[in-house]
């Protein structure tokens, strides 16, 4: 199973990078496929919405999402969320 990573990014610090990686490395270890959109390659200077378009993309390849942490108060996150329950996909991690 490949699970998307999701969470806040925008105002953290190092963009929250490290609670990705962090859940990405705990994920992989109990055999999981992860897809950790703060490990691909970032395109300097580019708007959110670049981002996100880039990141769904990503999410489409996968069968479940996992929430970190703030997700709910993330827009990206949010429609991640979104676009998941919609599609019936797995959902795991954190409450809203």
């Amino acid at each position: 199973m490949r699970i998307y990573v999701s969470g806040p990014m925008t105002g953290h610090p190092k963009l929250n990078f490290p609670a990705f990686h962090a859940k990405a490395k705990e994920l992989r270890a109990q055999g999981f496929d992860v897809c950790n959109p703060a490990e691909h390659d970032e395109v300097p200077n580019q708007s959110w919405d670049f981002y996100l378009r880039k990141d769904i993309r990503l999410l489409m390849d996968c069968q479940a999402l996992h929430l970190l942490p703030g997700w709910a108060s993330s827009r990206g996150a949010r429609l991640e969320h979104h676009i998941a329950r919609e599609l019936g996909m797995q959902i795991d991690g954190a409450e809203m």
